[in-house]
């Protein structure tokens, strides 16, 4: 089996198409930095929590506290395997678009 047809489209058609695609590329890209942001932002104050959830269940060695301190630990761990996925997704959109504007030069 061969692999997928390859289609010369003429000049002019192809740099619209790049050109859009760039856009499109370019605006995932903002909303992507956009929302690292908040997370970020989100990542410090669940990281923050996490700390005063373990430092009460040292303190009062009481199941509940334990039980807060896993949850808020959870979360913490939830949010920052969100932001990889965010820096990983951010850079994909970057590699991309290099090589978009490389297609248009």
């Amino acid at each position: 089996m061969k692999g997928p047809m390859s289609v010369q489209l003429p000049a002019g058609i192809e740099q619209r198409l790049v050109r859009h695609r760039l856009a499109r590329c370019t605006a995932t890209l903002r909303e992507l930095t956009e929302d690292l942001r908040v997370t970020r932002e989100q990542a410090e104050v669940m990281r923050d929590a996490s700390t005063e959830d373990e430092l009460r269940a040292i303190v009062s060695e009481t199941p509940s506290a334990l039980a807060d301190h896993r949850e808020s630990q959870q979360h913490y761990l939830a949010i920052s395997q969100h932001l990889e996925h965010l820096e990983r997704a951010i850079a994909a959109h970057e590699a991309e678009r290099r090589e978009l504007l490389t297609r248009l030069t």
